[in-house]
């Protein structure tokens, strides 16, 4: 057995035998080995469709932490979850949706599902709003309100209807309730409407504070009237009517002698006399500290001249009535009816 040759960095390494390759002829050219030729090229197939990406399903995140060992997922911060991002072509944009077109606001009335909800659904409302004894209180106001509008409703009536069988037996209740606030006069609609202008005036005799007693001249109340009715825009009843509708009453209850009629006639004196008392007290007839003990009363009638047009003759000059001197009772001559 030949001894072992040690190897150093001189000594080359030991070439191992085996079978070896022929050298090449001189004569032509070296053929190469069949493991030598190179492989046939390849042929490229269709490109397919590609294949999309499969994504792993998240793991369910453990309710407690204590099972997170037990369930076989590892515990990842929700920051690192191992989501890899998607592979492939990107996705196509869904298409929006046209927005259909709002309604036309409505105009008309609010139906129930428009109509806002009430904010205060329990909420009460005129007289169910107030307490049990101010609706009691109310409802008796009301009460006496419409009972008193059908009283005189119903004696209006029985004043202008003709005579009956219950204007007959309650003849004299019907005039006291009518006279003379509520007198009707149909003479503007009369076949002769009235043509006449007719003045109330009145005198008084007073005694002053002296003790002295005088009379003063005539005011004419028909005036002052006129002159508060002229330009206003909405004349007091008082100042339109009241006299006037005192002096026809008077007028229609008194005789030509000036005698009054029965009781309407007492009554007419009475509330003309009052009238006038009120007016002179108004104008400071009496004086300071002076006292009305008498009046009298006269009318100023004239009539109302025709148009240019018109061939009718009628006398211009005014004719008076004059009324006999009335008493004034002390509560009255104290300084009027109030």
């Amino acid at each position: 057995m030949p001894p072992a040759v040690s190897e150093g960095p001189g000594t080359p390494s030991a070439v191992p035998e085996g079978p070896r390759t022929p050298p090449a002829a001189p004569d032509g050219p070296r053929k190469p080995a069949a493991s030598e030729q190179p492989p046939p090229p390849a042929v490229p197939e269709a490109p397919g469709p590609p294949a999309a990406p499969e994504t792993p399903p998240p793991p369910s995140a453990p309710k407690n932490p204590n099972t997170a060992a037990t369930s076989g997922w590892p515990r990842v911060p929700a920051q690192q979850l191992p989501h890899p991002p998607p592979s492939g072509p990107p996705a196509r944009p869904q298409p929006t949706p046209e927005r259909a077109p709002e309604p036309e606001p409505s105009y008309g009335p609010a139906t129930p599902a428009d109509a806002p909800s009430d904010p205060y659904p329990d909420a009460r409302i005129g007289v169910s709003s107030l307490s049990l004894r101010y609706q009691v209180a109310a409802a008796l106001a009301v009460a006496v309100v419409a009972v008193g509008a059908l009283v005189h409703l119903g004696m209006v009536f029985l004043h202008v209807a003709p005579s009956n069988t219950v204007t007959k037996q309650h003849g004299k209740a019907i005039d006291e309730w009518i006279y003379p606030e509520f007198e009707q006069n149909w003479k503007l609609f009369a076949p002769n409407p009235l043509q006449q202008n007719i003045e109330v005036q009145v005198r008084a005799d007073v005694r002053s504070a002296d003790g002295s007693t005088r009379t003063t001249g005539w005011y004419d109340l028909s005036a002052e009237d006129g002159a508060a009715i002229d330009g206003n825009l909405l004349p007091s009843h008082t100042e339109q009517n009241e006299l006037r509708r005192a002096w026809d009453f008077l007028t229609a209850t008194h005789d030509n002698a000036n005698r009054p009629i029965g009781l309407r006639g007492t009554l007419a004196e009475t509330y003309l006399r009052r009238i006038v008392v009120l007016r002179l007290g108004r104008d400071d007839a009496a004086g300071k500290g002076g006292v009305v003990r008498r009046v009298q009363i006269r009318s100023r009638t004239t009539n109302v001249p025709p148009p240019e047009w018109s061939d009718e003759q009628v006398s211009t000059t005014p004719q008076y009535r004059l009324l006999p001197w009335w008493a004034v009772p002390a509560d009255e001559a104290a300084g009027g009816v109030r």
